[in-house]
């Protein structure tokens, strides 16, 4: 889709706000190649803005100006499109259409024109060329979402779509699923698995259990239709999944920190962040302690190879 602009020019990163950016999530890895394809071929496409009070707001290419940033360029080329922040939230929805937006990130936008712009969810689908039961399901996705789980898919943490999944439980039990599935590092599928099982169960105390016992580490859950069988990893393999699992996580979200996710992501989900990333300091803290107690390994063997 072409958006309606003037015609291309220089604008200073330093004077764009990035606004509608807690509108959109970011994979570093993502970002990683942006960085790259800057630096071999340069700025193949101009960024898309609009006017707001006397400031341009970027509408498109959000990424771009990250990594720009990351590589110390001070400008890009951008065009400038003559529409209010209401018409660039339209804009984004459409620009993406079918392509590019998870159904959260759709849900995120969806809920913006609903409570900050003040659109009815009908007038939201006739602007989006969408049916009133679509705009319905995202607005429900978004609201019926834990803001702590919905703060894990910002810092990468979580995938978008397992967060999707995780909403169908209640509020109270969707937190600590959410942290089964990052714990152990569940695929989309799984988790939807997990869900489906948590939601058999009776209230929210036995899926509480459940979940407990899941991170534990007492086996993933069966598939549909098998019969529950007793896990067969041992602990050292257990060990080594952990260490694969803390490995990738902790430089996913080192990267997304270090790449500016918390001033992108809004006040309100900086704040969940925030408060998250404090509580893991302790832990982090007890694992370093616990590690250097058990000191650096004298002699090679077998075990200790597998859970390198």
């Amino acid at each position: 889709m072409q958006i309606p602009g003037d015609q291309e020019r220089d604008l200073d990163l330093a004077e764009l706000g990035d606004g509608l950016s807690a509108l959109r999530l970011c994979e570093a890895s993502a970002l990683e190649a942006m960085r790259r394809s800057l630096t071999r071929h340069g700025q193949l496409d101009a960024l898309s803005v609009f006017p707001v009070g006397g400031q341009l707001e970027i509408l498109d290419g959000f990424k771009r100006v990250r990594a720009a940033r990351a590589l110390g360029w001070r400008t890009l080329r951008a065009r400038v499109a003559d529409v209010d922040r209401t018409e660039a939230k339209i804009l984004l929805v459409a620009l993406h259409d079918r392509r590019g937006l998870t159904e959260l990130e759709e849900a995120w936008l969806i809920r913006s024109l609903y409570r900050d712009d003040g659109l009815s969810q009908p007038a939201i689908a006739a602007r989006l060329g969408r049916h009133k039961s679509w705009v319905f399901r995202r607005l429900m996705l978004v609201e019926g979402l834990d803001p702590a789980v919905q703060a894990d898919v910002r810092l990468g943490l979580l995938a978008p779509r397992a967060a999707t999944a995780v909403s169908q439980l209640p509020r109270g039990n969707q937190q600590g699923l959410a942290g089964v599935v990052i714990r152990r590092g569940l695929t989309v599928r799984q988790t939807e698995l997990l869900v489906a099982e948590l939601l058999d169960l009776p209230d929210d105390a036995a899926r509480a259990h459940q979940l407990a016992r899941q991170l534990d580490g007492l086996g993933p859950s069966p598939s549909p239709g098998t019969r529950p069988t007793r896990a067969t990893k041992s602990a050292i393999d257990w060990m080594a999944g952990d260490l694969r699992t803390l490995r990738l996580v902790a430089a996913r979200l080192e990267a997304r920190l270090a790449g500016g996710a918390l001033t992108a992501i809004g006040m309100d989900a900086a704040v969940l962040a925030k408060e998250s990333l404090v509580a893991l300091v302790p832990v982090l803290d007890a694992l370093r302690r616990t590690i250097t107690l058990i000191g650096a390994p004298t002699t090679a063997s077998p075990e200790k190879d597998a859970a390198a």
